[in-house]
């Protein structure tokens, strides 16, 4: 299992972006949020999960996409 740490300004970027939508939805802030978090966890036990960023073309940046 891989370890996930979160720096200080991802984990204030996604505070920022929750308080902003909840302006508009605290219940969608919330969902939001955990969304997040679950998906972040989920790479902790499956590493190679989500694409291969296309920008930088390396195995080892992965990104995943919540719609």
């Amino acid at each position: 299992m891989a370890e996930v740490r979160w720096t200080p300004q991802a984990a204030d970027d996604l505070e920022s972006i929750t308080e902003f939508i909840s302006q508009d939805s605290p219940h969608y802030a919330r969902l939001f949020a955990t969304d997040v978090v679950e998906a972040v966890e989920q790479v902790a036990s499956f590493p190679n999960l989500g694409r291969i960023v296309p920008e930088r073309n390396d195995p080892l940046i992965r990104e995943i996409l919540l719609v």
